[in-house]
């Protein structure tokens, strides 16, 4: 009797639709999938009807009560006004349940990669961060989880201590480099840490989760929404060397302030949550390997190549974080 590799690997069309229908919707049986590693995600169309976008969470990721949190997380958000895209209500639920998948159907909203080197869309970003951490800080999670500094980094040095995605010759090297990061991180940022707030945060606050639609913008996926500090959801929209950064921290604040004091306090994190980002990036693709999606994706992944880029932008990041 032969087993699926991954649960995905049950995921098909039919099924897809079969669900679907059994929620009092009829299909017309286009079914596009979507860009997605995490999740499974797809554009389904429905008869007399505009397509909606389909999620289909991961199993063993996040448990129903977590699920539920992001989506009543987003739907705060959205009558708040913060342009976001809430989970529809069908059969009288946002949230469903078949097959031992999760899923929920989202109105079809398409739109531009948001540019980052555009200072006046940095301001507007600006601008809908505030807001969102307004809405953000009403409430906190009770079922997920608060952001950590130092699991990911611990995690990661347990696991690539025997995985055989690390090529041998650098297992030693990598796990050197890992082990001064922690010892930095745990002692001269840690602490600035636990004396920072944490509220409701988006979580994966980058580019690519922001749409451009005409003069709107639009900010998608809170999947990684969680208790975490402003800073991890400022981060991610930096980029090029310091002075441009500075640019561009300028222009957040400028918008942010609109709706709230800007958090100067986290920017002693932004570098330590970048480090803890690139580490845990790897983990995370190391830890999906067995999901077919994810060897296609990132076929560069277990190469002698990619880890020694790897080490050498962690030790760039141990002398900025030695600067910090």
């Amino acid at each position: 009797m032969t087993t699926s590799a991954h649960p995905y690997d049950a995921l098909s069309q039919d099924r897809l639709i079969d669900w679907i229908e059994s929620l009092g919707l009829w299909s017309d049986y286009r079914l596009y999938p979507l860009n997605s590693y995490e999740n499974r995600v797809y554009r389904v169309g429905i008869e007399d009807a505009e397509p909606m976008v389909v999620k289909v969470y991961r199993p063993g990721r996040w448990n129903e009560a977590q699920i539920r949190e992001e989506l009543q997380f987003t739907d705060q958000l959205a009558v708040a006004d913060v342009p976001v895209v809430p989970a529809l209500n069908i059969a009288g639920d946002v949230l469903h349940e078949r097959d031992g998948f999760y899923f929920a159907c989202f109105p079809m909203r398409a739109g531009h990669a948001f540019e980052l080197d555009n200072p006046d869309q940095l301001y507007r970003i600006g601008q809908h961060l505030g807001r969102l951490h307004n809405v953000g800080v009403v409430e906190a999670f009770e079922h997920r989880p608060r952001l950590s500094l130092l699991d990911p980094l611990q995690q990661a040095q347990t696991f690539f201590a025997d995985s055989p995605l690390l090529p041998d010759d650098l297992r030693a090297n990598y796990l050197a480099t890992l082990e001064p990061l922690i010892r930095l991180i745990q002692d001269r940022f840690e602490p600035i840490y636990r004396d920072i707030p944490v509220h409701r945060i988006h979580g994966d606050f980058h580019a690519g989760n922001i749409l451009s639609r005409g003069d709107q913008l639009l900010i998608v996926d809170l999947d990684d929404t969680v208790m975490g500090p402003a800073a991890q959801d400022i981060w991610k929209l930096l980029s090029g060397d310091v002075n441009e950064q500075r640019l561009q921290l300028s222009e957040l604040e400028e918008g942010y302030e609109q709706f709230r004091p800007f958090p100067k306090s986290d920017l002693a994190l932004l570098e330590p949550l970048r480090t803890v980002h690139m580490v845990r990036h790897t983990l995370w693709i190391a830890q999906r390997w067995q999901d077919p999606a994810f060897p296609r994706a990132f076929s560069w992944f277990d190469s002698a190549r990619f880890w020694s880029d790897h080490l050498l932008a962690l030790r760039e990041q141990w002398s900025l974080l030695q600067e910090a």
